[in-house]
């Protein structure tokens, strides 16, 4: 994420707060309430989904789940391991969502949804599944079973990185995101138990508030230091440590963190561009933080998606170690890029193999909808935009790819115009946009990753996220080397002035 893409979060989280206040509240959501959880078909709900009315605060609980009530406002009870039917799913969810957000996650009008409440007309089959995949919460991540580690996701995004330390035996104990859209995704992709802790605003949150861990993750912003507080000092003669150096970034607030809790290890990960950015002074700033005042053994290395995924994306990845645990890049296992996957691989097939309640499908074949591609202006205007650029020597233009191509890289803007990845369709039709279920492909997510928001806001969250199986081949790398650190106590941090 961009410091400009940062500060828009601001903005939406700003504007999101009058539509969610909207939301209807029923007696059980009151303290006395919680812990409520109830069993439909195969999921269980539990009370902490992640997605409430307003802004959880550090220790509090999230709302418990709300029974289903039918037209006349009564409760419908439910009897474990008996499925609901549609109705029932319908006015369950609307407990959880605005009348206008359900409507976008299942792809109709608001109108539809509201003679579906009021039983006026019947929904299609395809409702039931599609609100159990996009809306309603997983059964509960929480486990009894010991975790090898501990670790927390800041800058969470939609979880990526989350999935991918999972995937060797981790527990997530805290989280923080404050993009309303993107903590809407992650709640509805994990379910944790009472424990964890989903945080908005890390800057808000003191680092004592955050629990124990054993490994720190973040996706920080790429944002440059300012060196008044430093300068000022030293023309003072005195010392300095990393909040002079950091103070108004967000990567203070990682620093901060890992100065309280000493985790054994953590990994940060930013764009390519971190190493030039600022002239080389912003990735020498955390370098030398994460080093001389915090102690870390730490290593960097520049790693391209497309070892894993049919996509051009390079980002750096930031490695530490409370001790020196012998961490070393040389055992990493990338694929051969030559014999990577192409994007045939991430494309709907269209023959019909696909779910009927992914809406961005359509007719029996389960053929691409026809709104992903471009009209007739966008298409010409984005020719005529290559044309002229291409006269005056400069590389700007789309991408069209087909399936046996590699595309470019997914930025947080494609919902623009997609022009950085358009699938071609022939020669007598335009090309086309990749569909947010391809967008998570792309990134590395299976198809069992629920996306509940709008087209706009998961081109958004897909160009922002990381590469899951980039992060999965460096947990592998850390995971074993976090219980030899487990032996060895943690070093205090060096005071600083």
């Amino acid at each position: 994420m961009s410091g400009a893409e940062y500060a828009e979060c601001r903005k939406h989280r700003k504007e999101a707060g009058p539509a969610t206040a909207r939301r209807r509240q029923s007696p059980a959501e009151t303290p006395s309430a919680a812990g409520a959880a109830c069993q439909i078909g195969a999921d269980t709900f539990s009370s902490n989904t992640g997605i409430s009315e307003t802004e959880p605060q550090i220790g509090s609980h999230h709302a418990p789940a709300v029974p289903p009530r039918d037209r006349f406002g009564h409760n419908v009870h439910l009897i474990p391991g008996v499925p609901m039917n549609t109705y029932s799913l319908i006015d369950y969810t609307l407990e959880r969502y605005t009348t206008r957000e359900v409507a976008m996650a299942l792809g109709v009008d608001a109108r539809t949804v509201r003679r579906w409440q009021t039983r006026e007309t019947e929904p299609p089959p395809y409702v039931d599944d599609a609100i159990r995949q996009r809306l309603l919460p997983l059964a509960s991540n929480a486990s009894s079973e010991p975790a090898a580690f501990t670790f927390i996701d800041l800058f969470a995004g939609i979880g990526g990185m989350r999935l991918a330390f999972e995937g060797q035996g981790g527990r997530c104990v805290f989280t923080s995101e404050w993009d309303p859209y993107a903590r809407k995704t992650y709640a509805a992709n994990f379910n944790d138990g009472p424990d964890h802790v989903f945080a908005g605003d890390i800057t808000a949150v003191h680092e004592k508030d955050v629990p124990d861990h054993d490994v720190l993750l973040a996706g920080f912003p790429c944002q440059p230091f300012s060196i008044a507080g430093v300068s000022k000092k030293n023309a003072l003669g005195r010392p300095h440590g990393f909040a002079d150096k950091t103070q108004g970034t967000l990567f203070f607030d990682v620093a901060r963190i890992i100065a309280e809790k000493r985790p054994k290890a953590f990994l940060l990960e930013n764009v390519k561009n971190l190493a030039s950015h600022d002239k080389g002074r912003t990735l020498s700033t955390i370098l030398d933080v994460l080093r001389n005042e915090l102690g870390y053994t730490v290593t960097t290395k520049v790693i391209n998606g497309k070892h894993f995924v049919p996509q051009h994306r390079e980002r750096i990845i930031i490695v530490g170690f409370r001790e020196d645990a012998g961490f070393s890049w040389e055992g990493l296992d990338l694929p051969e890029i030559e014999t990577a996957p192409k994007l045939a691989s991430i494309l709907h097939p269209q023959d019909g193999s696909e779910p009927e309640s992914w809406t961005f499908l359509e007719g029996a074949k389960r053929k691409v909808s026809a709104n992903y591609t471009l009209s007739d202006k966008l298409w010409a205007y984005l020719q005529n935009y290559a044309a002229k650029h291409r006269e005056k020597g400069n590389g700007f233009g789309f991408g069209l790819v087909t399936a046996k191509d590699t595309a470019r890289t997914l930025s947080a803007r494609y919902y623009k115009d997609g022009s950085e990845i358009l699938v071609s369709q022939g020669t007598k039709k335009n090309p086309r946009r990749l569909t947010p279920r391809e967008c998570a492909r792309l990134m590395g997510f299976d198809d069992t990753f629920r996306i509940p928001v709008s087209d706009t806001r998961a081109y958004k969250q897909f160009g922002n996220s990381v590469v899951v199986p980039v992060i999965a081949s460096v947990a592998k790398l850390m995971a074993p080397l976090l219980e030899e650190a487990a032996t060895k106590k943690p070093a205090k941090t060096r005071k600083v002035a």
